[in-house]
Protein backbone atom coordinates (compact mmCIF):
# COMPACT_ATOMS: atom_id res chain seq x y z
CA UNK A 1 0.00 0.00 0.00
CA UNK A 2 1.32 3.44 -0.90
CA UNK A 3 2.18 5.49 2.15
CA UNK A 4 0.41 8.88 2.32
CA UNK A 5 2.61 11.92 1.91
CA UNK A 6 0.48 14.27 3.99
CA UNK A 7 -1.68 14.18 7.10
CA UNK A 8 -4.97 14.60 5.22
CA UNK A 9 -4.31 11.38 3.32
CA UNK A 10 -3.19 9.54 6.46
CA UNK A 11 -6.44 10.41 8.28
CA UNK A 12 -8.39 8.31 5.77
CA UNK A 13 -6.59 5.11 6.78
CA UNK A 14 -7.98 2.90 9.51
CA UNK A 15 -4.56 2.40 11.08
CA UNK A 16 -3.99 6.13 11.48
CA UNK A 17 -3.78 6.05 15.33
CA UNK A 18 -1.09 3.36 15.10
CA UNK A 19 1.16 5.28 12.71
CA UNK A 20 3.60 8.12 13.27
CA UNK A 21 1.18 10.70 11.86
CA UNK A 22 -0.59 11.49 15.18
CA UNK A 23 2.81 12.25 16.73
CA UNK A 24 3.75 14.41 13.76
CA UNK A 25 0.45 16.27 14.13
CA UNK A 26 1.17 16.70 17.85
CA UNK A 27 4.64 18.09 17.06
CA UNK A 28 3.14 20.51 14.55
CA UNK A 29 0.48 21.68 17.00
CA UNK A 30 2.98 22.03 19.86
CA UNK A 31 5.37 24.07 17.71
CA UNK A 32 2.44 26.24 16.62
CA UNK A 33 1.80 27.50 20.15
CA UNK A 34 4.89 29.75 20.53
CA UNK A 35 4.44 31.16 17.02
CA UNK A 36 0.79 31.91 17.66
CA UNK A 37 1.62 33.39 21.06
CA UNK A 38 4.09 35.90 19.65
CA UNK A 39 1.78 36.87 16.77
CA UNK A 40 -1.25 37.19 19.06
CA UNK A 41 0.64 39.56 21.37
CA UNK A 42 1.81 41.66 18.40
CA UNK A 43 -1.73 41.68 17.01
CA UNK A 44 -3.22 42.73 20.35
CA UNK A 45 -0.79 45.65 20.62
CA UNK A 46 -2.18 47.05 17.38
CA UNK A 47 -5.78 45.86 17.57
CA UNK A 48 -6.63 46.48 21.24
CA UNK A 49 -6.42 50.32 21.10
CA UNK A 50 -8.38 50.34 17.85
CA UNK A 51 -11.09 48.16 19.35
CA UNK A 52 -11.31 50.32 22.46
CA UNK A 53 -11.73 53.47 20.40
CA UNK A 54 -14.30 51.79 18.15
CA UNK A 55 -16.25 50.67 21.23
CA UNK A 56 -16.16 54.19 22.66
CA UNK A 57 -17.40 55.70 19.43
CA UNK A 58 -20.20 53.15 19.22
CA UNK A 59 -21.36 54.11 22.70
CA UNK A 60 -21.31 57.80 21.82
CA UNK A 61 -18.35 58.72 24.00
CA UNK A 62 -16.08 61.50 22.71
CA UNK A 63 -12.56 60.60 21.61
CA UNK A 64 -9.80 63.18 21.36
CA UNK A 65 -8.54 64.00 17.89
CA UNK A 66 -4.86 63.43 18.86
CA UNK A 67 -5.80 59.94 20.01
CA UNK A 68 -7.48 59.21 16.68
CA UNK A 69 -4.47 60.59 14.79
CA UNK A 70 -2.07 58.49 16.85
CA UNK A 71 -4.10 55.37 16.23
CA UNK A 72 -4.27 56.11 12.51
CA UNK A 73 -0.49 56.49 12.40
CA UNK A 74 -0.13 53.23 14.35
CA UNK A 75 -2.41 51.37 11.95
CA UNK A 76 -0.62 52.72 8.87
CA UNK A 77 2.77 51.87 10.35
CA UNK A 78 1.65 48.33 11.11
CA UNK A 79 0.32 47.98 7.57
CA UNK A 80 3.59 49.25 6.13
CA UNK A 81 5.73 46.93 8.24
CA UNK A 82 3.51 43.86 7.76
CA UNK A 83 4.96 42.66 4.40
CA UNK A 84 8.48 42.74 5.84
CA UNK A 85 7.59 41.27 9.25
CA UNK A 86 5.63 38.41 7.70
CA UNK A 87 8.62 37.14 5.69
CA UNK A 88 10.39 35.29 8.54
CA UNK A 89 7.06 33.96 9.81
CA UNK A 90 6.26 32.58 6.36
CA UNK A 91 9.71 31.00 6.06
CA UNK A 92 9.30 29.30 9.44
CA UNK A 93 5.80 28.10 8.54
CA UNK A 94 6.98 26.61 5.25
CA UNK A 95 9.66 24.72 7.16
CA UNK A 96 7.21 23.54 9.85
CA UNK A 97 4.69 22.41 7.26
CA UNK A 98 6.99 19.50 6.40
CA UNK A 99 6.04 17.93 9.73
CA UNK A 100 2.58 17.08 8.38
CA UNK A 101 2.98 17.44 4.59
CA UNK A 102 5.88 15.96 2.66
CA UNK A 103 4.81 17.49 -0.63
CA UNK A 104 7.12 20.28 -1.84
CA UNK A 105 5.99 23.85 -1.35
CA UNK A 106 7.40 26.53 -3.61
CA UNK A 107 8.72 29.65 -1.99
CA UNK A 108 8.20 33.15 -3.37
CA UNK A 109 10.50 34.75 -5.89
CA UNK A 110 13.47 36.37 -4.17
CA UNK A 111 13.18 40.11 -4.50
CA UNK A 112 14.37 43.16 -2.66
CA UNK A 113 12.53 44.47 0.41
CA UNK A 114 10.95 47.31 -1.55
CA UNK A 115 9.33 44.89 -4.00
CA UNK A 116 7.39 43.09 -1.26
CA UNK A 117 4.79 45.85 -1.05
CA UNK A 118 3.83 45.17 -4.68
CA UNK A 119 4.00 41.38 -4.38
CA UNK A 120 0.78 39.39 -4.12
CA UNK A 121 2.72 36.54 -2.47
CA UNK A 122 3.89 38.90 0.30
CA UNK A 123 0.36 40.03 1.07
CA UNK A 124 -0.77 36.41 1.17
CA UNK A 125 1.92 35.88 3.81
CA UNK A 126 0.51 38.86 5.74
CA UNK A 127 -2.96 37.30 5.52
CA UNK A 128 -1.60 34.02 6.85
CA UNK A 129 0.13 35.76 9.77
CA UNK A 130 -3.12 37.57 10.60
CA UNK A 131 -4.98 34.26 10.44
CA UNK A 132 -2.44 32.70 12.82
CA UNK A 133 -2.86 35.59 15.26
CA UNK A 134 -6.69 35.54 15.30
CA UNK A 135 -8.41 32.36 14.13
CA UNK A 136 -5.84 29.76 15.20
CA UNK A 137 -5.83 30.76 18.90
CA UNK A 138 -9.62 30.43 18.99
CA UNK A 139 -9.48 26.99 17.37
CA UNK A 140 -6.70 25.76 19.63
CA UNK A 141 -8.38 27.21 22.70
CA UNK A 142 -11.62 25.41 21.91
CA UNK A 143 -9.78 22.15 21.38
CA UNK A 144 -7.85 22.69 24.63
CA UNK A 145 -11.14 23.05 26.53
CA UNK A 146 -12.35 19.75 25.03
CA UNK A 147 -9.11 18.02 26.08
CA UNK A 148 -9.38 19.50 29.57
CA UNK A 149 -12.97 18.28 29.83
CA UNK A 150 -11.98 14.79 28.74
CA UNK A 151 -9.09 14.69 31.24
CA UNK A 152 -11.49 15.80 33.97
CA UNK A 153 -13.91 13.02 33.07
CA UNK A 154 -11.18 10.37 33.15
CA UNK A 155 -9.77 11.69 36.45
CA UNK A 156 -13.21 12.01 38.04
CA UNK A 157 -12.96 8.91 40.29
CA UNK A 158 -9.71 10.20 41.79
CA UNK A 159 -10.89 13.80 42.11
CA UNK A 160 -13.87 12.68 44.22
CA UNK A 161 -11.84 10.32 46.39
CA UNK A 162 -11.70 12.71 49.36
CA UNK A 163 -15.44 13.34 49.46
CA UNK A 164 -15.15 16.42 47.22
CA UNK A 165 -18.10 17.30 45.04
CA UNK A 166 -17.19 18.00 41.38
CA UNK A 167 -19.24 18.96 38.35
CA UNK A 168 -18.86 16.65 35.34
CA UNK A 169 -20.56 18.14 32.28
CA UNK A 170 -24.07 18.73 33.62
CA UNK A 171 -24.06 16.50 36.74
CA UNK A 172 -22.60 16.93 40.22
CA UNK A 173 -20.69 13.88 41.45
CA UNK A 174 -19.65 13.32 45.07
CA UNK A 175 -18.36 9.72 45.00
CA UNK A 176 -15.88 7.70 42.92
CA UNK A 177 -18.59 5.22 41.94
CA UNK A 178 -20.72 7.99 40.50
CA UNK A 179 -17.77 9.29 38.46
CA UNK A 180 -16.88 5.93 36.90
CA UNK A 181 -19.41 6.13 33.99
CA UNK A 182 -18.06 9.55 33.10
CA UNK A 183 -14.50 8.24 33.21
CA UNK A 184 -15.44 5.41 30.84
CA UNK A 185 -17.01 7.97 28.49
CA UNK A 186 -13.83 10.02 28.66
CA UNK A 187 -11.68 7.02 27.74
CA UNK A 188 -13.96 6.17 24.83
CA UNK A 189 -13.83 9.79 23.62
CA UNK A 190 -10.03 9.89 23.57
CA UNK A 191 -9.67 8.34 20.04
CA UNK A 192 -12.19 10.86 18.74
CA UNK A 193 -10.02 13.64 20.15
CA UNK A 194 -7.01 12.15 18.36
CA UNK A 195 -8.85 12.38 15.02
CA UNK A 196 -10.22 15.82 15.89
CA UNK A 197 -6.68 17.02 16.58
CA UNK A 198 -5.64 15.63 13.21
CA UNK A 199 -8.49 17.49 11.50
CA UNK A 200 -7.53 20.71 13.27
CA UNK A 201 -3.93 20.40 12.10
CA UNK A 202 -5.08 19.47 8.57
CA UNK A 203 -7.15 22.65 8.44
CA UNK A 204 -4.20 24.75 9.52
CA UNK A 205 -1.85 23.02 7.06
CA UNK A 206 -4.35 23.45 4.22
CA UNK A 207 -4.59 27.18 4.81
CA UNK A 208 -0.80 27.36 5.05
CA UNK A 209 -0.34 25.59 1.71
CA UNK A 210 -3.04 27.74 0.09
CA UNK A 211 -1.61 31.08 1.25
CA UNK A 212 2.12 30.31 1.34
CA UNK A 213 2.48 28.52 -1.96
CA UNK A 214 4.79 30.68 -4.07
CA UNK A 215 2.43 31.10 -7.02
CA UNK A 216 3.68 33.50 -9.69
CA UNK A 217 2.58 37.08 -9.40
CA UNK A 218 0.64 38.92 -12.05
CA UNK A 219 3.85 40.35 -13.50
CA UNK A 220 5.21 36.85 -14.09
CA UNK A 221 1.93 35.73 -15.61
CA UNK A 222 1.96 38.63 -18.01
CA UNK A 223 5.51 37.74 -19.01
CA UNK A 224 4.46 34.16 -19.71
CA UNK A 225 1.66 35.44 -21.89
CA UNK A 226 4.02 37.68 -23.80
CA UNK A 227 6.45 34.78 -24.24
CA UNK A 228 3.68 32.64 -25.66
CA UNK A 229 2.69 35.45 -28.01
CA UNK A 230 6.29 35.73 -29.21
CA UNK A 231 6.45 31.97 -29.74
CA UNK A 232 3.22 31.95 -31.73
CA UNK A 233 4.44 34.86 -33.84
CA UNK A 234 7.71 33.05 -34.60
CA UNK A 235 5.79 29.88 -35.43
CA UNK A 236 3.51 31.79 -37.81
CA UNK A 237 6.50 33.41 -39.55
CA UNK A 238 8.18 30.01 -39.98
CA UNK A 239 4.96 28.55 -41.35
CA UNK A 240 4.70 31.34 -43.90
CA UNK A 241 8.32 30.74 -44.94
CA UNK A 242 7.60 27.04 -45.53
CA UNK A 243 4.53 28.02 -47.53
CA UNK A 244 6.57 30.30 -49.77
CA UNK A 245 9.27 27.67 -50.24
CA UNK A 246 6.74 25.04 -51.22
CA UNK A 247 4.75 27.37 -53.44
CA UNK A 248 7.73 28.95 -55.21
CA UNK A 249 10.09 25.96 -55.26
CA UNK A 250 8.50 22.53 -55.11
CA UNK A 251 5.24 23.29 -56.90
CA UNK A 252 6.77 24.73 -60.13
CA UNK A 253 9.24 21.85 -60.38
CA UNK A 254 6.47 19.32 -59.85
CA UNK A 255 4.36 21.05 -62.52
CA UNK A 256 7.30 20.93 -64.92
CA UNK A 257 7.80 17.23 -64.19
CA UNK A 258 4.12 16.52 -64.88
CA UNK A 259 4.30 18.38 -68.22
CA UNK A 260 7.45 16.49 -69.27
CA UNK A 261 5.83 13.16 -68.40
CA UNK A 262 2.79 14.14 -70.43
CA UNK A 263 4.93 15.10 -73.45
CA UNK A 264 6.92 11.90 -73.13
CA UNK A 265 3.71 9.90 -73.12
CA UNK A 266 2.64 11.52 -76.38
CA UNK A 267 5.85 10.29 -78.04
CA UNK A 268 5.39 6.69 -76.85
CA UNK A 269 3.06 4.39 -78.83
CA UNK A 270 0.10 2.95 -76.93
CA UNK A 271 1.28 -0.61 -77.27
CA UNK A 272 4.83 0.12 -76.12
CA UNK A 273 6.06 -1.48 -72.85
CA UNK A 274 6.90 2.03 -71.55
CA UNK A 275 3.36 3.37 -72.05
CA UNK A 276 1.92 1.84 -68.89
CA UNK A 277 4.66 3.09 -66.51
CA UNK A 278 4.55 6.55 -68.09
CA UNK A 279 0.78 6.75 -67.60
CA UNK A 280 1.14 5.68 -63.97
CA UNK A 281 3.95 8.19 -63.36
CA UNK A 282 1.90 10.96 -64.97
CA UNK A 283 -1.14 10.19 -62.80
CA UNK A 284 0.99 10.03 -59.65
CA UNK A 285 2.57 13.38 -60.48
CA UNK A 286 -0.87 14.95 -60.89
CA UNK A 287 -2.07 13.40 -57.61
CA UNK A 288 1.05 14.67 -55.87
CA UNK A 289 0.31 18.16 -57.16
CA UNK A 290 -3.19 18.01 -55.65
CA UNK A 291 -1.74 16.76 -52.35
CA UNK A 292 0.92 19.45 -52.29
CA UNK A 293 -1.68 22.09 -53.08
CA UNK A 294 -3.72 20.86 -50.11
CA UNK A 295 -0.64 21.01 -47.87
CA UNK A 296 0.09 24.58 -48.93
CA UNK A 297 -3.52 25.53 -48.34
CA UNK A 298 -3.34 23.90 -44.91
CA UNK A 299 -0.31 25.99 -43.97
CA UNK A 300 -2.17 29.20 -44.68
CA UNK A 301 -5.42 29.18 -46.62
CA UNK A 302 -4.99 30.77 -50.01
CA UNK A 303 -8.42 32.41 -49.68
CA UNK A 304 -7.21 34.47 -46.73
CA UNK A 305 -4.39 35.96 -48.75
CA UNK A 306 -6.56 36.65 -51.79
CA UNK A 307 -9.95 37.51 -50.27
CA UNK A 308 -9.36 38.52 -46.65
CA UNK A 309 -11.17 37.03 -43.69
CA UNK A 310 -14.73 37.99 -44.69
CA UNK A 311 -14.24 36.75 -48.27
CA UNK A 312 -12.53 33.53 -47.13
CA UNK A 313 -15.38 32.78 -44.72
CA UNK A 314 -17.85 33.51 -47.50
CA UNK A 315 -15.97 31.04 -49.69
CA UNK A 316 -16.28 28.40 -46.92
CA UNK A 317 -19.99 29.12 -46.65
CA UNK A 318 -20.43 28.76 -50.40
CA UNK A 319 -18.78 25.32 -50.39
CA UNK A 320 -20.72 24.06 -47.35
CA UNK A 321 -23.33 21.34 -47.90
CA UNK A 322 -25.54 23.15 -45.36
CA UNK A 323 -26.84 26.60 -46.40
CA UNK A 324 -24.83 29.23 -44.48
CA UNK A 325 -25.43 32.95 -44.04
CA UNK A 326 -22.43 35.15 -43.24
CA UNK A 327 -22.62 38.47 -41.38
CA UNK A 328 -19.28 40.28 -41.21
CA UNK A 329 -18.64 43.55 -39.39
CA UNK A 330 -14.90 44.12 -39.76
CA UNK A 331 -14.23 47.87 -39.84
CA UNK A 332 -10.49 47.38 -39.23
CA UNK A 333 -7.94 44.81 -40.42
CA UNK A 334 -7.41 41.69 -38.30
CA UNK A 335 -3.89 40.50 -37.35
CA UNK A 336 -2.71 37.61 -39.53
CA UNK A 337 -2.45 35.08 -36.71
CA UNK A 338 -5.93 35.93 -35.42
CA UNK A 339 -7.25 35.88 -38.98
CA UNK A 340 -5.91 32.37 -39.61
CA UNK A 341 -7.26 31.12 -36.27
CA UNK A 342 -10.70 32.54 -37.03
CA UNK A 343 -10.71 30.86 -40.46
CA UNK A 344 -9.86 27.49 -38.95
CA UNK A 345 -12.57 27.98 -36.32
CA UNK A 346 -15.21 28.60 -38.97
CA UNK A 347 -13.92 25.76 -41.15
CA UNK A 348 -13.99 23.24 -38.30
CA UNK A 349 -17.32 24.47 -36.95
CA UNK A 350 -19.02 24.26 -40.37
CA UNK A 351 -17.50 20.81 -40.83
CA UNK A 352 -19.05 19.73 -37.53
CA UNK A 353 -22.39 21.17 -38.63
CA UNK A 354 -22.28 19.14 -41.85
CA UNK A 355 -21.16 15.91 -40.15
CA UNK A 356 -23.03 15.86 -36.85
CA UNK A 357 -25.71 18.54 -36.48
CA UNK A 358 -28.34 17.43 -39.05
CA UNK A 359 -29.01 21.14 -39.49
CA UNK A 360 -30.97 22.89 -42.21
CA UNK A 361 -29.26 26.27 -41.89
CA UNK A 362 -26.26 27.89 -40.20
CA UNK A 363 -25.18 31.45 -39.52
CA UNK A 364 -21.62 32.80 -39.19
CA UNK A 365 -21.07 36.16 -37.53
CA UNK A 366 -17.75 38.02 -37.50
CA UNK A 367 -17.53 41.12 -35.28
CA UNK A 368 -14.39 43.22 -34.81
CA UNK A 369 -14.22 45.51 -31.78
CA UNK A 370 -11.37 47.62 -30.48
CA UNK A 371 -9.64 44.77 -28.66
CA UNK A 372 -11.03 41.50 -29.94
CA UNK A 373 -12.55 39.54 -32.80
CA UNK A 374 -15.72 37.60 -32.00
CA UNK A 375 -16.60 34.61 -34.19
CA UNK A 376 -20.00 32.95 -33.79
CA UNK A 377 -21.23 29.88 -35.66
CA UNK A 378 -24.84 28.95 -34.96
CA UNK A 379 -26.93 26.14 -36.46
CA UNK A 380 -30.50 24.90 -36.05
CA UNK A 381 -29.50 21.25 -35.70
CA UNK A 382 -30.18 18.67 -33.02
CA UNK A 383 -27.68 20.06 -30.47
CA UNK A 384 -26.03 17.97 -27.80
CA UNK A 385 -22.47 18.74 -28.92
CA UNK A 386 -19.98 17.38 -26.39
CA UNK A 387 -16.20 17.93 -26.59
CA UNK A 388 -15.66 14.58 -24.84
CA UNK A 389 -17.15 12.74 -27.81
CA UNK A 390 -14.35 13.75 -30.13
CA UNK A 391 -16.21 16.23 -32.35
CA UNK A 392 -13.08 18.34 -32.83
CA UNK A 393 -14.07 20.94 -30.24
CA UNK A 394 -11.18 20.06 -27.93
CA UNK A 395 -8.60 20.61 -30.65
CA UNK A 396 -10.39 23.80 -31.64
CA UNK A 397 -10.25 25.04 -28.05
CA UNK A 398 -6.52 24.27 -27.96
CA UNK A 399 -5.96 26.28 -31.17
CA UNK A 400 -7.95 29.19 -29.76
CA UNK A 401 -6.14 29.02 -26.43
CA UNK A 402 -2.77 29.18 -28.19
CA UNK A 403 -3.54 32.80 -29.18
CA UNK A 404 -4.90 33.61 -25.70
CA UNK A 405 -8.52 33.38 -26.81
CA UNK A 406 -11.43 31.44 -25.39
CA UNK A 407 -14.13 29.19 -26.81
CA UNK A 408 -17.69 29.11 -25.46
CA UNK A 409 -20.22 26.43 -26.36
CA UNK A 410 -24.00 26.30 -25.93
CA UNK A 411 -25.58 23.13 -27.32
CA UNK A 412 -28.62 21.89 -25.39
CA UNK A 413 -30.29 18.66 -26.59
CA UNK A 414 -32.62 19.55 -29.43
CA UNK A 415 -30.56 22.58 -30.41
CA UNK A 416 -29.67 25.14 -31.42
CA UNK A 417 -25.88 24.97 -31.15
CA UNK A 418 -23.79 28.12 -30.77
CA UNK A 419 -19.99 28.17 -30.90
CA UNK A 420 -18.57 31.53 -29.81
CA UNK A 421 -14.87 32.28 -30.01
CA UNK A 422 -13.27 35.47 -28.67
CA UNK A 423 -9.80 36.28 -30.00
CA UNK A 424 -7.77 39.22 -28.70
CA UNK A 425 -6.66 41.77 -31.29
CA UNK A 426 -3.80 43.64 -29.69
CA UNK A 427 -2.84 46.94 -31.33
Amino acid sequence: MTQPSHLAGALRHRRYPLTAWPWRALAYAASTLPVVGVLAVAWSVVAAPLLLVASALRRGRPVDVPVLAALAVLALAALAVAPLASAPVAALERWRLRLVDDRPLAGPLRRGPAARWASAAAWREVAYAAWLATAVPLAYGTFGLLVLLDVTLVAGPWLTGGGERIVLIWATVDSPAGAVPYAVAGVLAAPALVYLAGLLVVGQATVARWLLDGAPDAVALREVTRSRARLMGAYEAERRRIERDVHDGAQPRLTSLSLQLGLARLDVPDGSPAAGPLDAAHEQAKELMVTLRGIVQGIRPRQLTELGLAGAVGDLAGRSVVPVTVHADLPRPVPELVEATAWYVVSEALGNVARHAHARHAVVRLTRTDRRLVVEVEDDGRGGADPARGTGLTGLADRVGAVDGRLLLASPPGGPTLVRVELPCRP
